[in-house]
């Protein structure tokens, strides 16, 4: 409105709701409403492999929250910050941390941080990888590690070594999906991993 219209504007401050002690445990019902979202795309990227797609569950509001919620309500009270694996651990983070009310830090591939402090390689099928983060916090730091698919484990035992690599303490391992076939779990060997959802 201008100033014609008789309106006076007044500047609200922004401030960021305190969700600490807040964090709902999703109802059952929700859950399978959150999972059955999830596309399975048949031979992609190749032949033979049923892809799951998380776009769809990420585009509905409410099932976005009711599997944040999901992901991090087991460790609720025992992390100071949550880190998340690129590139979809990025996004299932950034709202884990608001939901959450902690901070954020990111785990990325070689090369796209502009001062990485630690780097770990990890075996691929054919070849190796790198993720790199920075000590942008304190050491003791709780962490809770975040990322979309638990597979073979190899990404986020990467990340596990990351953090306890700038001095942080794995609070727990959360993902949204485990393909249990892949025997991941296995790989971790760290009874603090947990899985929205297990196919």
């Amino acid at each position: 409105m201008s100033a014609g219209d008789g309106a006076v504007a007044v500047a609200v401050p922004c401030v960021a709701p305190d969700y600490s002690g807040r964090v709902p445990h999703p109802d059952p019902a929700a859950l399978a409403h959150a999972e059955s979202l999830i596309a399975v795309i048949p031979d992609y990227p190749e032949s033979g492999v049923l892809f799951r797609d998380i776009a769809p569950l990420l585009a509905d509001a409410g099932a976005l929250r009711t599997s944040i919620d999901a992901l991090i309500a087991p460790f609720e009270g025992t992390f100071d910050v949550v880190a998340g694996i690129e590139a979809r651990g990025f996004l299932l983070a950034g709202a884990a941390a608001v939901a959450a009310g902690v901070g954020l830090v990111p785990i990325r591939k070689a090369g796209k941080l502009p001062r990485p402090a630690a780097s770990v390689d990890y075996a691929l099928e054919y070849g190796t990888a790198t993720i790199e983060m920075h000590d942008d916090i304190p050491r003791g730091t709780r962490v809770l590690l975040i990322d979309d698919v638990l597979a073979t484990g190899g990404t986020l035992a990467a990340g596990r070594e990351l953090v306890q690599r700038i001095g942080g303490e794995v609070a727990g391992i959360t993902v949204l999906m485990e393909l249990e076939a892949l025997g991941g779990r296995a790989a971790l060997a760290d009874p603090a991993v947990h899985a929205v959802f297990r196919v």
